[in-house]
């Protein structure tokens, strides 16, 4: 009984010891999932799990390592987005189109992530170009006011990164049965039925409210588990008065938002436009990729190329309009 006993505290030891080494491995930000398949366009999570020695995170920088290209992220509710653009090393073929530059570095500002709370950042991308068995590092710094945390450590081609005190985040790269094929173009639900006893106008059709005119409505299809998508189209005031759109609604969507995408000096910045968008008198107001847009936030089913999705503009002098926005390919074809 004595030797059971003896091997009883040592097994608890052991599994105390194991679980302590477990958790501070998992203390590092790293992949969600950690293995992405030869030329598939993913979404690549990365895990914050803790603040900086017990300090709020409010900014998360990731620098893109060639090979993962074409990259999207993830908007987050409450923080500001910054995309970083610069030449690749190669080019690329993004369906027929040669692609030179692209998105190099993802920052994630202004936000409030407190040490007691965990939370994920995601980028999409395609990864084109790397061999199988090669490991993708995503050098992560963490900000926390004036706290830094930086997971940059890459181990030398062949060695072992588990010794490393603030290793970088890896992606290894997988031969699989799906390799040269892309995700964007995968077929899905049909949402048509979502837009419910349905006041709205068949989708791609012109509606009338008022003194406005809503056209060329569309949506981008979306990955699989993407739980944010994008929607646009045009709004023409004939009228001698302003307007203003001031929020939007969807039963595909938890919230749907109205942000802007402004580039300079080969920096892009998103921002959620609390306070709507106007309409001026005899203008034209284009809501298009790459600058105002709607942002569909937790998606219950991603959007699928050929589906459509009911949406409820809510404008300030005409109303509530209803408008069915058509999916197309996640390229916006």
């Amino acid at each position: 009984m004595k030797t059971l006993k003896t091997f009883g505290k040592t097994f608890g030891l052991a599994a105390l010891l194991s679980a302590t080494a477990f958790a501070s491995a998992e203390a590092h930000v790293t992949f969600l999932d950690r293995e992405a398949k030869q030329d598939s366009t993913i979404l690549a999570t990365l895990q914050v799990p803790h603040g900086c020695d017990g300090k709020a995170t409010t900014e998360v920088r990731v620098k893109l390592p060639e090979g993962f290209v074409f990259a999207k992220p993830q908007p987050k509710a409450g923080w500001e987005l910054e995309v970083i653009k610069g030449d690749y090393q190669k080019t690329y073929d993004n369906h027929g189109d040669k692609v030179k530059t692209g998105a190099i570095e993802v920052r994630w500002k202004n936000g409030n992530l407190s040490d007691d709370f965990y939370d994920t950042f995601v980028i999409q991308g395609k990864v084109s170009g790397v061999e199988a068995g090669t490991s993708l590092a995503f050098p992560v710094t963490q900000m926390c006011g004036d706290t830094v945390a930086a997971w940059d450590q890459v181990a030398k081609e062949g060695g072992d990164a588990h010794g490393m005190k603030s290793p970088a985040p890896l992606l290894k790269v997988v031969a699989g049965e799906d390799h040269g094929h892309d995700h964007d173009d995968m077929a899905g639900m049909d949402m048509t039925g979502m837009a419910g006893a349905g006041a709205a106008a068949p989708a791609g059709d012109t509606v009338k409210a008022g003194d406005l005119e809503i056209s060329g409505g569309f949506a981008k299809a979306m990955l699989p588990g993407q739980p944010v998508g994008g929607g646009f189209f045009t709004v023409k005031n004939n009228g001698q008065t302003d307007d203003r759109l001031v929020s939007v609604s969807s039963p595909a969507a938890g919230e749907v938002q109205i942000h802007e995408m402004v580039t300079k000096d080969n920096v892009m910045r998103m921002r959620q436009l609390k306070d709507g968008i106007a309409i001026g008198a005899g203008e034209t107001v284009k809501l298009e990729p790459g600058n105002l847009h709607l942002m569909f936030q937790k998606v219950k089913t991603p959007f699928k190329q050929g589906d459509t999705v009911p949406v409820t503009l809510t404008f300030e002098k005409a109303g509530k309009v209803d408008l069915v926005l058509q999916v197309l390919s996640a390229q916006g074809k």
